[in-house]
C-alpha cells in the first residue's frame, strides 16, 4: 500500500487542499506561500447609456446572425474569432478588438463565462401584444425577475416553437448579459412582447382564440388533461409567489404537473421546459 505522506509536492496526487495546506505552513513560518489561490476579478463598469454588453459564442454568433441588432463594438481573443468563423475582423461592420482573455475579465468579471468574446449592442426592442404573428404556442411570464431564469425560459421557448415570451413592463428583468449568455443565443430567435396590465393582455389572448393555462402546483387538473382548442399560451409565475391572484382569476384554467415523487414543484424555467414539451405534443397531434 502507498503512502500519500510521500508523495512530492507537484506529483499527480499533489492536490489543491495539500497546496493549501503548504501554503498555510509556510505563511506561519515566516515564509512566503507556496501556493496563492486565484482572486477573482469584479466587474468593471457598465456599458454607455443605451447598450447592453453581451458574451458567449452562442450569444454573439446568434447576434451576428441577427439583422435586427444594432452592434456597436466587440472584443474577442483569437481562438473565439476562429470558433465564430469570423476569418476577417476588419472586414466587419463595426469596431472590433483583438484582446485576451483577461482585458475581457476586466469587464464582465472572471465569474462571467465569456468564452472570449464580448459586444456591446443596443437591446432589442420589446413589442406590442397587436404585433403578435401567426402562432398557436406563446409563453407567459407573471412577475418572473431573476435573469437566469428568463434566459432559460426563452432557450426552451425557441426550442419547442413558441411564437413569442410575454412579459410585464415592470418585475421583469432587462436584457443583459447574463439573461443572454443563459438563453444561448434563443434571445434573437423569438418576439418579446412587453404589456404593461397583464390581466388587460390575457383578455386579449383570449379574443384571439388562446387557451390561457396558468401553471399551479395546486392546479385541479393535470396539464396534459386541460389543453383544448389549437392556440395555446401557458402563463408561469415566480418562484415562490406563483401567479398573483389576478393572473389566477383570469386564465382560462388552472393546471398542475404531475409529479409523482417526494418533490411536488420545480424551478420555473424547468416547468417551463416541461409544459412547452407537452403543449407542442398536443399541438402536433391535432
Amino acid at each position: 500500500m502507498s503512502d500519500n505522506k510521500s508523495n512530492k509536492p507537484g506529483t499527480p496526487k499533489d492536490t489543491h487542499y495539500a497546496k493549501l495546506r503548504r501554503a498555510h505552513r509556510d505563511q506561519k513560518a515566516g515564509g512566503a506561500p507556496a501556493f496563492r489561490p486565484r482572486q477573482p476579478v469584479p466587474p468593471g463598469e457598465g456599458p454607455a447609456d443605451g447598450l447592453v454588453r453581451l458574451y458567449g459564442l452562442h450569444t454573439v454568433r446568434a447576434a451576428l446572425d441577427n439583422p435586427r441588432r444594432k452592434i456597436s463594438k466587440m472584443l474577442v481573443t483569437r481562438n473565439a474569432a476562429e470558433r465564430l468563423s469570423i476569418a476577417d475582423l476588419a472586414a466587419l461592420p463595426f469596431k472590433t478588438e483583438l484582446v485576451e482573455p483577461k482585458d475581457i475579465d476586466r469587464i464582465t468579471g472572471s465569474d462571467s463565462v465569456h468564452q472570449g468574446v464580448l459586444i456591446e449592442a443596443e437591446p432589442l426592442k420589446a413589442k406590442r401584444l397587436d404585433a403578435l404573428g401567426d402562432t398557436s404556442l406563446v409563453l407567459v411570464l407573471d412577475q418572473v425577475t431573476d435573469p437566469h431564469n428568463v434566459g432559460a425560459i426563452l432557450r426552451s421557448a425557441v426550442a419547442f416553437g413558441a411564437g413569442a415570451l410575454i412579459t410585464t413592463a415592470r418585475h421583469s428583468p432587462q436584457e443583459s448579459g447574463v439573461l443572454a449568455k443563459s438563453a444561448s443565443g434563443a434571445l434573437e430567435h423569438i418576439d418579446q412582447i412587453e404589456v404593461k396590465n397583464l390581466a388587460d393582455a390575457l383578455g386579449q389572448l383570449h379574443e384571439a382564440g388562446f387557451q390561457t393555462i396558468g401553471l399551479d402546483s395546486d392546479g385541479p387538473a393535470e396539464l396534459e388533461k386541460t389543453f383544448s382548442g389549437d392556440k395555446i399560451a401557458l402563463v408561469l409565475g415566480a418562484e415562490g409567489k406563483g401567479l398573483r391572484q389576478k393572473t389566477r382569476e383570469t386564465v382560462t384554467a388552472l393546471a398542475r404537473l404531475d409529479m409523482p415523487g417526494a418533490i411536488r414543484s420545480l424551478n420555473v424555467s424547468n416547468a417551463a421546459a416541461v409544459s412547452l414539451y407537452a403543449a407542442r405534443k398536443f399541438l402536433s397531434a391535432d
